[in-house]
């Protein structure tokens, strides 16, 4: 940081258009600006399912950002909702307590944490799937609804799918449909869920053995690297009594939404989501970071941003020298602000 400069830390609570540019409204004071970046991330709201307002009175509702530790939750059976990453994080923790877990599985990607001795972060780097843009896929609005996969960070490199899952007593059911008359009501489209997992798995598993061929890479393909399938129940359940089964938590672990409550511009579709052409906002001057898959695969990761940061870094470099070359330009000050 340059001698003199600072940083200021403020609340944001409103951006609008003004003539000369836009107006950043915080608890810190206004200020006025000609370009933002908005960099407030794509997971600010849990999102959950229209009949959530079904659920049993007594029963107690929470979102993984309401959820802290087992120990919050009340003695008796846990329904969590969700089997990507945070849906089987928080069953694994919650049924390592001691409470019983079910788990209701949707769509989901399913990963090994290791894979013939490397983390397969790794190997998603070598095969340039992290790098993929979004001119490089046949849809990128259906990209960009993908699940997050199922991976956990920890000490022992540990890979945490339904199998492990089940290991650990946590029963798998279906989807959660609708919740009707005191009872979860599940569909049977478990089966054909894994089997879709398992077959997008093994395609990858495939194509990193094709890349390991290709190159020297120290590993011998003789050797054996078996993933099991997944088990499935020959007749998952259908449906759950709260009641009968002395289940009194639900939690909605159905992913996460932005929060563009703020954001007093005409830039945001009918389902209130960001309009954008690779970050470039439909609103001269501003410009977003951070979403899924917003110019490559991996815009959404720690280490995915500085890609992004550069070639939207050129475009707002040009707005503002086409801004110059029409008038000058007052002063601008800037906020980092904290959603």
């Amino acid at each position: 940081m340059e001698a003199g400069a600072a940083v200021l830390l403020a609340r944001l609570t409103r951006v609008r258009r003004t003539e000369a540019g836009y107006t950043v409204a915080t608890d810190q004071g206004e200020w006025r600006t000609r370009a933002l970046v908005l960099a407030s991330g794509a997971c600010n709201i849990a999102s959950v399912p229209g009949f959530a307002g079904a659920v049993p009175p007594g029963i107690a509702v929470l979102t993984p950002m309401q959820y802290r530790n087992p120990g919050q939750l009340e003695q008796g059976g846990v329904l969590v909702v969700g089997a990507s990453a945070t849906g089987v994080q928080l069953a694994d923790e919650i049924q390592r307590s001691g409470r019983q877990v079910t788990l209701a599985v949707g769509e989901h990607i399913r990963l090994p944490r290791n894979y013939r001795g490397r983390d397969i972060q790794g190997w998603l780097e070598s095969l340039g799937v992290l790098d993929q843009r979004i001119d490089e896929v046949d849809d990128v609005v259906r990209v960009r609804r993908v699940p997050s996969p199922q991976l956990v960070g920890s000490p022992e490199h540990a890979t945490l799918d339904l199998n492990a899952l089940t290991e650990r007593g946590v029963e798998i059911v279906g989807r959660l449909a609708a919740v009707r008359d005191g009872r979860a009501l599940f569909s049977g489209s478990l089966r054909s869920h894994c089997a879709m997992a398992d077959l997008k798995q093994q395609r990858l598993l495939a194509s990193i053995d094709r890349w390991i061929e290709d190159h020297p890479y120290r590993v011998d393909l003789r050797d054996a690297a078996t993933v099991m399938p997944t088990w499935v129940p020959d007749q998952p359940r259908l449906a759950l009594d709260f009641g009968r089964e002395r289940v009194r938590t639900v939690l909605w672990a159905t992913g996460f939404r932005p929060d563009y409550s703020w954001l007093h511009l005409p830039v945001l579709d009918a389902k209130g989501q960001l309009q954008h052409e690779g970050g470039i906002v439909s609103a001269p001057g501003v410009y977003a970071l951070g979403l899924n898959f917003m110019r490559r695969r991996k815009s959404s990761f720690m280490h995915g941003a500085e890609d992004d940061v550069r070639e939207l870094g050129y475009e707002l470099l040009a707005h503002l020298d086409a801004l110059h070359q029409c008038e000058d330009p007052p002063q601008t000050q800037a906020v980092g602000a904290a959603m």
